[in-house]
Parts: C-alpha cells; structure tokens; sequence
C-alpha cells in the first residue's frame, strides 16, 4: 500500500501544474507534468511487477 500511497500523492502534487499547463498554456509547467507522468509509469510498472510476484507466490 505504500507504493499506491507514493502514486496518490504524486497525481495529487501535479494538479497545479496540470491546470497552470492547459489553463495559462505554462510550458515549464508541461515540462514538469511530462517528467511527473513519467514517474507515474515508473512506479506502475513498479507495482505491476510486485504484484505479479505476489500472485504467483500464492
């Protein structure tokens, strides 16, 4: 549950950056949603990969 915890606060810390990105057209702004998305995939793939172990222990 941790990791889910770590994807949470991570969608929630972007909000700003999303509404400054498509609302005020900040591109720093898109560069920090761009590197947040991409830590979005990394931890999914992360908990993907454990929950797979998890199953196949069981």
């Amino acid at each position: 549950m941790k990791r889910f915890d770590e994807l949470k606060s991570l969608v929630e810390s972007l909000e700003g950056d999303f509404q400054k990105f498509y609302d005020k057209k900040n591109q720093a702004a898109g560069t920090r949603v761009r590197k947040g998305m991409q830590q979005l995939k990394n931890i999914s793939q992360t908990i993907r990969v454990e929950v797979q172990e998890i199953k196949n222990k069981g």
